[in-house]
């Protein structure tokens, strides 16, 4: 196995290497005055099993380049197999032509990877489980609901329940719910814009309890704080927790989230994160998870084992 890391994520790249105990290995990367990408493996990979470890940060049209060019090196330069751990992937919430003349923009991100070289293809949490069955080479859709469970677990809330933002997000929240093995209930909303979300009703029983929102990303927050409102005007707890696997964080969601007084916001470092980028802030490692999962995959054991399926 050779691990690589494109030049998205340095602290989980270093993580990871610590989880694995295996080195990174050489690579060139650099941007030229024209904007242009340019990597270069610098060592051999002839024969290799290669992992190369790119996530979609705050430039995720830049970082998903780079990672073009890496899979595509390391196929010329003749890896035996080519492994992509993309923690976070960019454009999955464009899943399914919602309007006349979109694209479908989840798919073209798959095939763009494939065509680039991947044979494999982790990611984590994704949007849709849908979007798995993009991918025409083997994909891994990882779940870090038990990495939120046992984070929650130390707490020991009072009377919690865990709460879906959205019908569409409620088979993820009812996992979670289940490996904490509390109830849950729904958030009904509509998206008049986008970034603009309207909770029109909850569905379940939240008065008098602690309320912990469970979604896949948070990204403008403004799902975040129109279901908290929505659950605090239903009789909730005043102490609303907030988790979510990618924290993108884009626009207005650092000052909206200083000023919304969540008890906690609770996200994955599957994106480079500034722990002092509003109070209240818990980031969670997946370098441990990672890892785990590599481990299966080099003594061909099954990796939904980890999660007992």
């Amino acid at each position: 196995m050779h691990l690589f890391a494109g030049s998205s994520h340095p602290a989980l790249a270093k993580a990871l290497s610590a989880e694995l105990k295996a080195p990174l290995g050489s690579l060139v990367t650099k941007t030229f005055s024209s904007g242009e990408r340019y990597v270069r493996f610098g060592e051999s990979v002839r024969g290799r099993d290669v992992y190369i470890l790119q996530t979609a940060g705050k430039h995720p049209n830049e970082d998903m380049m780079e990672l073009f060019l890496l899979c595509q090196a390391a196929k010329l330069s003749f890896a035996k197999t080519v492994h992509v751990l993309l923690p976070h992937m960019p454009y999955a919430r464009q899943d399914r032509v919602s309007e006349p003349r979109e694209p479908i923009s989840a798919k073209l991100i798959a095939d763009l990877l494939e065509k680039a070289g991947a044979d494999h293809v982790l990611v984590l949490e994704l949007h849709s489980d849908q979007i798995q069955g993009f991918f025409s080479v083997p994909a891994d859709a990882l779940s870090s609901r038990l990495i939120f469970a046992k984070e929650f677990r130390k707490k020991k809330l009072k009377n919690p329940v865990v709460v879906a933002p959205d019908v569409g997000g409620a088979k993820r929240a009812k996992k979670f719910a289940d490996a904490l093995g509390v109830p849950l209930a729904i958030l009904h909303k509509s998206r008049p814009e986008h970034h603009e979300a309207e909770v029109l009703e909850v569905v379940g029983d939240v008065e008098g309890k602690t309320c912990i929102l469970y979604d896949d990303i948070i990204d403008t927050a403004g799902t975040l704080l129109s279901g908290k409102e929505a659950l605090l005007a239903r009789g909730a707890n005043k102490d609303v927790y907030a988790a979510a696997t990618h924290g993108v964080f884009s626009g207005p969601a650092n000052d909206r989230l200083k000023k919304a007084g969540f008890a906690e916001v609770v996200v994955t470092d599957s994106i480079p994160q500034d722990d002092n980028a509003f109070p209240g802030l818990t980031v969670l490692p997946i370098a441990p998870l990672l890892a785990e999962v590599i481990r299966h995959i080099e003594s061909g054991q099954s990796v939904s084992e980890l999660y007992g399926e």
